[in-house]
């Protein structure tokens, strides 16, 4: 199953809430629209930027059929379907598959801190319990542990559907092991949106990015040109939109690009707590950027 051929720009959608907290379908189907427009090459739903620990299942499964639905393959759907229990990880990734997702982002497990063991065999058992191709996501500062560069290369060797890695410990040393050591096929994608044209450069796959949210058509293009090797165009885009990438971050994802969505018109600055709306001060920092950059 290693023909998994994804690369470019994959957005982390966020969730949009109406009032009373329940999902925003219209919204959502607004987003799904504008990245399809705008050259996004695929979206996860349901991950991190989707405030997946506040989605009950029933709320996954709708919203993975809801999207799969409404892109109708023209670009690729990945459904965020980690968990730190081994065997919830098995039905969120089931539940995936029925929903007809193309791929699952499967995040480390988090809080329980497993061993280098643990942490294969928790990946191993549920890539041999469903068919479907799995993306490994690496991200020691939410999750407290790491899934190691030498544990994703062997379950990578030892799995035909573990297909790819978001790597996003921002740690370039990390990224450049993982491609040096993958077996062929096996894509790694960037989670920094900072560091993303860097790992094109070193050979990577591209960046599953929270900023293309907030730049889809510029962030894109600067994958592709990263990607074939394009240094001087890629610099431009990136220093370009350097700051805002930094501002992105200044509170916890996703409070500051539901914000910025917000602003564009694009959804309701509505969380689930325990998020909640961005400090003034920070805003107001995020808003100006924007107008600078003729976002809004």
């Amino acid at each position: 199953m290693k023909q998994f051929t994804l690369q470019g720009s994959i957005v982390a959608l966020v969730t949009p809430f109406n009032a009373d907290g329940s999902i925003d379908f219209k919204s959502l189907d607004r987003l799904i629209d504008f990245h399809i427009e705008n050259g996004t090459n695929a979206v996860v739903v349901c991950g991190t930027s989707g405030e997946s620990p506040t989605l009950s299942e029933a709320e996954d499964a709708e919203m993975f059929e809801h999207v799969v639905n409404r892109v109708n393959k023209r670009m690729v759907v990945i459904g965020g379907s980690g968990s730190n229990s081994t065997q919830s990880c098995i039905k969120y990734t089931q539940n995936a598959k029925n929903a007809g997702v193309d791929a699952v982002l499967t995040v480390g497990p988090y809080y329980n801190k497993p061993t280098s063991a643990g942490m294969y065999n928790h990946f191993a058992t549920v890539a041999q319990a469903v068919d479907i191709p799995i993306i490994l996501y690496n991200v020691p500062g939410r999750t407290g542990s790491a899934i190691k560069s030498d544990v994703a290369i062997k379950l990578a060797n030892d799995f035909d559907n573990i297909v790819g890695i978001k790597e996003a410990s921002g740690n370039i040393s990390a990224v450049a092991e993982l491609i040096a050591k993958r077996p062929d096929g096996f894509r790694v994608y960037s989670g920094d949106d900072n560091l993303s044209m860097l790992c094109n450069l070193l050979g990577g796959d591209g960046c599953i990015s929270v900023a293309a949210n907030v730049f889809p058509k510029d962030f894109s293009r600067m994958m592709q040109l990263s990607i074939m090797g394009n240094v001087a165009e890629a610099r431009e885009i990136f220093y370009r939109y350097r700051h805002i990438m930094d501002l992105l971050f200044v509170e916890s994802n996703p409070i500051p690009v539901k914000a910025a969505l917000a602003a564009m018109g694009m959804i309701n600055e509505i969380y689930r707590l325990p998020l909640c709306p961005m400090e003034e001060a920070n805003k107001k920092l995020l808003l100006d950027e924007m107008k600078a950059l003729k976002l809004i």
